[in-house]
């Protein structure tokens, strides 16, 4: 079976680098961004900055998945 992942080069800091993502997370991203009225490079860059452990592409993808769990909380 194929890997959905696709690998992403960007600009974060002036640096180029990569990211493996999945479509539906690069898609997830890029739309997080502009509701936040940022730059793809400078919401990247916030998570590369905010990252304690873990590879930039798995920070990508919690920041997502905590982003989109955050919207969705319901108070107690």
């Amino acid at each position: 079976m194929k890997s959905h992942v696709v690998k992403r080069s960007i600009v974060v800091e002036g640096h180029k680098t990569s990211v493996s993502l999945e479509d539906e997370f690069w898609t997830a991203v890029k739309e997080i961004a502009a509701e936040r009225r940022e730059t793809l490079s400078d919401l990247v860059g916030h998570i590369d900055g905010d990252r304690t452990h873990g590879n930039l592409s798995s920070s990508i993808r919690l920041f997502v998945l905590e982003y989109y769990r955050s919207r969705h909380e319901r108070p107690a």
